[in-house]
């Protein structure tokens, strides 16, 4: 199969994985124990904290490891609202900090969503007239999941400390894929997780300035871990392959985003070049390299990627038990229903080459024109045969 699904997770990086596996065997401990193990994993833990905290610009001391962004973005949220309190947020948000925000309102939080751009971009003046004197914290993503689209970060942060109101980015798409700085664009709380970038899954962070750490309320109680904000026994393995990844990511970030741009711009010029009535969905400039989303004319994309065996894709549509809904952050766009239900995203990453591009290609080219001459799904003893996939 040829992995095209980077947005979702990521393999974790070989290199990652020999870091890791000494804590799981030889050097396993407790790194809250005072023995001469635990004390080694208490170190090694630290030499991560500090590798994460310098792929974004922060100090050592603001991290606070959590079991991925889900949780970080759930603990500056929770930890930051109260009742009477007010959040903005954009309408393309991931459901982590959708759905938080959804049940804080049904606890007296009051919530601004603010639209954005048919590109997926949302202006920060639209963010900055949103502020009023009840405004706690602003909650833009850094990079949106589906669609790539790079968010103006520096400028929502400068608008945010003007007005003294916290600022909040899920930056699971963003770190190690674009460059962060914390202190440069005046972001207060930030949310990452490993396995984004070639990391292990089950552990993230995050990031709190250090002047906003006190006011912060814990949504997990128990030992008094992590200074007294997440409790819970740290998984020093998991720490050791997040510190890795992040070492890892800062190093090669750059190259590594030049070579998926090459990727990219391959593939969609082959496919535009194969098959018609291709729309792209987000803008082109403000995106991240590995990314596309594509809409296909006339195409049942669950229908699509069911006729794609070999090819590991995802649509742009939310699953749940009984139905399958278009993409929200595509209808927020101002896509219809019919395009939103025809798109699909494909993401690139370390492990893609060249020739998997031009597989990927013929493969989706085929499939697309079958499609069409079908009538746009497939049908299987009469009924539409569809898969369902999620996606972050």
């Amino acid at each position: 199969m040829i992995y095209l699904d980077h947005q979702a997770t990521t393999a974790a990086d070989p290199r990652v994985i020999d870091a890791m596996m000494p804590w799981w065997r030889e050097r396993a401990a407790n790194a809250h124990s005072t023995h001469i193990k635990g004390q080694a994993a208490r170190d090694a833990i630290e030499g991560a904290r500090a590798d994460v905290a310098a792929l974004i610009g922060a100090e050592p001391g603001e991290i606070i490891f959590t079991s991925g962004a889900t949780e970080a973005s759930n603990l500056a949220l929770r930890g930051s609202l109260g009742r009477g309190r007010h959040a903005i947020t954009t309408t393309i948000e991931h459901s982590c900090v959708r759905e938080t925000l959804r049940m804080l309102s049904k606890q007296g939080v009051s919530v601004t969503e603010v639209g954005v751009s048919g590109d997926g971009v949302v202006d920060p003046s639209a963010i900055e007239s949103s502020i009023s004197s009840n405004t706690r914290i602003v909650s833009v993503m850094a990079v949106n999941n589906e669609v790539g689209t790079v968010q103006a970060l520096a400028d929502i942060g400068a608008s945010c400390r003007s007005h003294d109101v916290a600022f909040h980015t899920d930056a699971a798409q963003a770190a190690g894929k674009t460059p962060l700085d914390v202190k440069g664009m005046k972001i207060d709380l930030l949310s990452i997780s490993a396995h984004k970038l070639y990391g292990p899954q089950g552990i993230g962070a995050l990031y709190c300035r250090q002047s906003l750490r006190s006011g912060l309320t814990p949504i997990l109680t128990g030992g008094g871990q992590e200074r007294g904000t997440r409790s819970g026994t740290l998984p020093t393995a998991l720490c050791v392959g997040f510190g890795a990844a992040c070492r890892i990511a800062a190093a090669e970030m750059a190259s590594e985003s030049a070579r998926l741009m090459d990727l990219r711009e391959r593939f969609l010029a082959r496919l535009l070049g194969s098959v018609d009535g291709i729309q792209v969905n987000g803008s082109l400039t403000e995106r991240i390299a590995g990314n596309l989303n594509l809409a296909f004319d006339g195409i049942d994309a669950e229908s699509l990627l069911y006729r794609l065996p070999d090819l590991a894709l995802s649509t742009g549509s939310a699953c749940s038990s009984a139905a399958i809904a278009p993409s929200h952050v595509l209808l927020a766009m101002g896509l219809s229903q019919e395009a939103a239900q025809s798109s699909v995203r494909i993401g690139f990453g370390r492990e893609t080459q060249a020739a998997e591009v031009d597989s990927a290609v013929v493969m989706i080219s085929e499939a697309v024109k079958a499609l069409r001459l079908a009538g746009g799904s497939l049908k299987v003893d009469g009924e539409t045969k569809t898969r369902k996939q999620g996606r972050r």
